[in-house]
């Protein structure tokens, strides 16, 4: 089985949902823990990284912006 690829700022979906209801969470600090914080109620949790990998279920969004259409045709908001 290969390992999930993740990122800062992307957004999972975690095996078991938090107390508030939802399983998205927000991946806002990593290094060897990662903190993750609720979509639904912006509660933030720091989690071992072995104990976060495996409760990952897997990447919904990633954190990465894409460049936008006016930015690469040179089209100012003038």
């Amino acid at each position: 089985m290969e390992k999930k690829q993740f990122d800062l700022g992307d957004i999972v979906q975690m095996k078991k949902p938090h107390p508030c209801g939802t399983n998205e969470m927000e991946i806002i600090r990593m290094g060897m823990d990662i903190r993750i914080k609720c979509v639904g109620c912006k509660h933030s949790v720091l989690v071992p990284r072995a104990k976060f990998e495996s409760k990952l279920k897997k990447v919904l969004r990633s954190g990465k912006q894409q460049p936008s259409d006016s930015a690469e045709n040179g089209v100012s908001g003038i």
